[in-house]
């Protein structure tokens, strides 16, 4: 029986008139509903036959989704069809399936993987059980080999004596496991779908970006040593081949014991005329060769390459392009990835644009590194006695002099770091030299700022950091205003936390009762009234949550609000320590924490705009302790918002935006506040090392009633009114990550980030 599949998500029909469509699979889950030929299909056993061509892209992994009355949701019951990796041509498959009752509705995910393609037949044939083992008896008969196929024999025969339908599951388990590979990286097809390196597609992105007024000249410093000579020729030739032609490049040789190394340079000298060579007389390690390099450049700009990594073929030009729209920018960085022995690419690094917290807590700009000469000139250079982090260290010297607009990011993978034996790409987690150069690099720049900071390590990490600021001689005073009606159990796990495993002792918690009616409720508050550190207001109006803050920030005493939900529980005793230690600082607006749910998964670690419509928590549900996006789930770092269960804020700046705004009754108030304090000018900020529970919508119940959705879709259309682009181009989430699926999965396409978007101009 033929099948007619309708598309249900993620699937864009290219073409009106075709019979056999194409398909566009714009996300990691499309999935056709399959019409039926009759109400509801008996279960039992069946042959798929599916033809497809792929015609973009890849085809990777199909599965077959039953419902047997329960909905698509039972991931044991999906059935894999047999086919990977499969890249442009035609492929017939026939699977042999087995519904194990009657199907009232059939799902079919194409692949798991965007691509394009056409399904030429989709078909369903009905066979008894006879047939069906024999069908799976000769599959794997043909996947064994002669040692194999004695023990299949036998250990179907010992099937068969404890029945039918014992042999008939072990023979579908063994024939099922066939066709559930998957080894195919999401990355690959992405490149095969918007990286620019063949000659076709850099062809396309030159004729797509405007003519430059400007011709700058960019000095490439390439420090090199005993470097292994095709991965030294293969760096060169990768400059070589840049689409724009207006470089120099200065190489220096650290004095290689290797005399092969300088005769190649040499060679490319004689060769290439924008090519400059200085051999050092000893071994300086890199910071000095690094200078040496430097002696060398005439550029307007420095850029700064390994000797045995990759540019991009249109890295200049994208460097020579962005730096001509943004006139101010004085040092940029980009977009990287890791590229193996075999020119297989990996592991891409899609980074925030400037987010100098996190620049603290690891070197988020590394490559590609450009910069003003005259800039890196005004500072010294590189520093030697930081030899493995030079490069960091010059980094966080040249930022010391610029502003936020001075410092760009072009959010395109132009830099490529080889993965080779010795390679800090290939293991980047083994502590070295370099880690600890790092830590006094950046414990250098706080002594040469006057910041009152300190550098730690984080236990088995290298290269990741942890920056302590210090709190002044008399802590300021914090105000933690907590809402709450009824639900006295989560109220006093609430506050009993708070009390019992807070380090930070200058607090005051005032409990805001918003018409609290149990007698139980009512006992609990008057006890706690009784405590010195603790005030309960009565708030006798109906639930609005901006409202009930803001009256609460009105009748509260510290220099810090704290805004904390009921359904709050503290984990970690210094929470409120290293929350306060950034809130304090003059530059810092909204502090938010890292919030677990009780089965210890993570519900917040910052918010992003524009995922969902609005904005989107990051990694939720995903474990304790999950690294995230180059681990990013456990770095400090600043992002457009932060989740009002628990954050705080100085009191100037909470009154200096005019606190929640009101008509967000009680969605989206935290992040509309958040986005009116980056556009005062502050730095809003997560910290994973304050750590709590929450027990999320426990008091005030979830949006599912017809009610509260119509007043969620209110304020979201509130939201979206009032900032419109800001919510499509939040600066601390790539545009190669997507805002349809989870959070720091790929984007296909690629957002366009708007060049007037208010984003990129209401930071500080």
């Amino acid at each position: 029986m033929n099948i007619e599949l309708l598309p249900a998500q993620q699937l864009l029909r290219l073409g009106e008139t075709d019979e056999n469509p194409r398909w566009r699979a714009t996300g990691s889950d499309p999935f056709f509903d399959a019409r039926l030929p009759s109400e509801n299909l008996q279960g039992g056993w069946y042959f798929v036959d599916i033809e497809v061509e792929v015609l973009r892209g890849r085809v990777h992994a199909p599965v077959l989704y039953p419902d047997y009355g329960r909905g698509y949701v039972v991931e044991n019951e999906s059935i894999a069809i047999p086919l990977h990796n499969a890249r442009s041509g035609r492929y017939r498959i026939r699977r042999l399936v087995r519904f194990i009752a009657e199907v009232t509705g059939l799902r079919f995910d194409p692949t798991l993987l965007p691509g394009e393609f056409r399904i030429l037949e989709f078909s369903l044939t009905r066979v008894d059980k006879g047939a069906a083992a024999r069908s799976m008896l000769e599959s794997l008969w043909d996947r064994c080999d002669g040692a194999g196929r004695v023990r299949l024999v036998g250990r179907t025969l010992m099937d068969l004596i404890q029945g039918p339908r014992r042999m008939a599951e072990r023979l579908y388990a063994g024939y099922s496991a066939g066709a559930t590979t998957n080894d195919l990286s999401d990355y690959d097809v992405w490149l095969d779908f918007y990286d620019e390196c063949t000659p076709e597609g850099i062809a396309l992105a030159l004729d797509s970006m405007p003519p430059l007024d400007s011709s700058p000249l960019f000095s490439v410093l390439l420090p090199t040593y005993n470097t292994d000579l095709r991965w030294l020729r293969a760096c060169i030739e990768s400059l070589q081949a840049q689409t724009y032609g207006h470089w120099e490049l200065c190489i220096a040789d650290d004095a290689s014991p290797s005399p092969d190394v300088w005769e190649l340079i040499q060679s490319f000298v004689v060769a290439d005329s924008r090519i400059k060579a200085v051999r050092r007389e000893s071994n300086g390690h890199i910071a000095a060769a690094s200078n040496s390099a430097l002696l060398l450049a005439t550029g307007d700009y420095i850029a700064l390459l390994d000797h045995d990594d990759a540019l991009h073929p249109l890295a200049l030009q994208w460097c020579a392009l962005e730096l001509e729209r943004n006139p101010s920018w004085r040092m940029l960085f980009t977009d990287e990835d890791k590229i193996d022995e075999h020119g297989r690419r990996s592991d891409p690094y899609f980074k925030s644009d400037w987010n100098p917290d996190l620049f603290l807590s690891q070197n988020c700009v590394c490559h590609l590194g450009v910069y003003a000469r005259d800039l890196v000139e005004s500072i010294g250079g590189f520093r030697p006695g930081f030899d493995g982090a030079q490069d960091w260290d010059l980094a966080l010297r040249a930022t010391e002099k610029l502003t936020h607009d001075q410092i760009g990011h072009i959010p395109k993978v132009l830099y490529h770091w080889r993965m080779i034996e010795g390679s800090t790409a290939l293991a980047p987690g083994e502590k070295s030299y370099a880690h600890f150069a790092a830590m006094r690099a950046i414990q250098d720049h706080f002594d040469r700022t006057g910041v009152s900071a300190k550098v730690e390590e984080m236990p088995g990490y290298s290269g990741y950091y942890h920056i302590a600021h210090a709190l002044p001689e008399q802590k300021p005073r914090v105000s933690l205003l907590i809402p709450t009606r009824d639900r006295v159990d989560l109220l006093r796990q609430c506050i009993d936390s708070i009390l019992d495993r807070t380090n930070y002792d200058n607090y005051e918690i005032v409990v805001l009762d918003n018409g609290s009616i149990e007698a139980e409720t009512h006992a609990y508050l008057k006890r706690i009234a009784l405590l010195p550190n603790v005030r309960v207001l009565d708030y006798d109006a109906p639930f609005n949550y901006s409202e009930i803050n803001n009256f609460g920030a009105l009748h509260s005493e510290g220099e810090i609000i704290g805004l904390l939900n009921n359904d709050i529980e503290v984990i970690s005793r210094d929470w409120l320590t290293e929350m306060v230690s950034h809130a304090q600082r003059p530059e810092i607006g909204v502090v938010g924490a890292m919030l677990y749910y009780p089965n210890d998964t993570i519900q917040h670690a910052g918010v992003v705009l524009g995922i969902g419509g609005v904005a989107g928590h990051c990694y939720a549900g995903m474990p304790r302790g999950y690294p995230g996006d180059k681990h990013r789930a456990g770095l400090v770092q600043n992002v457009s918002a932060v989740t009002a269960a628990c954050a705080i804020v100085r009191r100037e700046v909470f009154e200096q935006v005019g606190g929640l705004d009101e008509s967000l009754v009680v969605a989206f108030n935290d992040v509309d506040f958040c986005i009116r304090v980056r556009k005062a000018g502050y730095r809003n900020l997560w910290t994973p090392f304050a750590e709590l529970y929450h027990h999320e919508s426990a008091s005030r119940g979830y949006e599912n009633t017809p009610e509260k959705i119509a007043r969620f879709k209110r304020e979201e259309a509130f939201m979206k009114r009032r900032w419109g682009e800001v919510l499509d181009n939040d600066p601390y989430y790539n545009p190669n990550f997507s805002l349809v699926n989870a959070p720091y999965t790929l984007a296909y396409p690629p957002r366009v980030p708007a060049p007037s978007a208010i984003g990129r101009r209401i930071d500080a």
